[in-house]
C-alpha cells in the first residue's frame, strides 16, 4: 500500500513538473509574440503613410495648395470616335452637336444617327449644301446651309419645334412625318442602330 502510495505521489510530482515547465514555455513564447508585436508596431508606424508623404521630394513650399477637380463631358470625345471611325466632316463639330441636343432637350446622339442614316455622315450630300440630315430635300427641293454650324443649329431647332414639341419623341414617330415613305419603317430602325451604336 505504501507502495502505490509512493508512485502516485511520484507521478503527480512528475505531472506538476512537466505543467510548470510547459507553463514557462508558453509564458517565454507570449512574451516573445508581444516583444515582436511591439517592434512591428514602432516600425509601422515611422513607416506610416503620412510620414513617408512628409518626407517627399517634392519642393517645400510655404503656403496653402489649392486643387480644382473639373469634370469633363464625355459625350464630344464619344462623337468625334464615332465621325473619325466613319471619316465624317463633323469631327470638329461635336462640341456644338452635344450643345445644341442639350439647348433643345435631345438626346446628343439623335442628330449623328440621322446624319448617318441619311448621308452617311455628310459623305453623300448635295454639293455645297452642308445639309447632312435630308432636312427639307425632296424631289428637286434642296435646302442649303452656308456651313455645318448653321445646319446643326437649324435642325437641332426644327427637330425640337417640328417634332419632339408635337410629341414625336421615338425613331418611329419621327419617321412618319421626316421620311413618310420609308418601307417597312426602315428608317427608324436604322436611327435606333446607330443610337445604339454611340453608346
Amino acid at each position: 500500500m505504501v507502495k502505490k502510495t509512493t508512485i502516485y505521489i511520484a507521478s503527480f510530482l512528475i505531472l506538476l513538473l512537466i505543467n510548470f515547465f510547459l507553463l514557462a514555455k508558453l509564458t517565454t513564447k507570449l512574451d516573445r509574440e508581444t516583444s515582436i508585436k511591439r517592434v512591428l508596431a514602432e516600425i509601422e508606424e515611422e513607416n506610416s503613410l503620412a510620414k513617408q508623404f512628409n518626407y517627399s521630394n517634392a519642393p517645400f513650399v510655404y503656403g496653402r495648395l489649392e486643387t480644382e477637380t473639373k469634370l469633363t463631358d464625355g459625350r464630344p470625345a464619344n462623337l468625334k470616335a464615332f465621325f473619325r471611325k466613319h471619316n465624317s466632316p463633323l469631327y470638329d463639330y461635336a462640341n456644338l452637336i452635344v450643345e445644341e441636343s442639350d439647348k433643345n432637350g435631345f438626346d446628343y446622339r439623335l442628330l449623328p444617327a440621322i446624319a448617318m442614316q441619311e448621308s452617311t455622315l455628310c459623305r453623300a450630300i448635295p454639293f455645297g449644301s452642308h445639309n447632312c440630315w435630308g432636312w427639307g430635300i425632296y424631289g428637286n427641293n434642296v435646302i442649303r446651309f452656308s456651313s455645318y454650324d448653321e445646319a446643326i443649329r437649324t435642325v437641332a431647332a426644327g427637330i425640337k419645334k417640328e417634332y419632339l414639341d408635337k410629341g414625336l419623341t421615338t425613331a418611329s414617330k419621327i419617321m412618319a412625318k421626316y421620311t413618310p415613305s420609308s418601307p417597312n419603317g426602315s428608317w427608324a430602325y436604322a436611327v435606333n442602330k446607330f443610337l445604339r451604336d454611340l453608346e
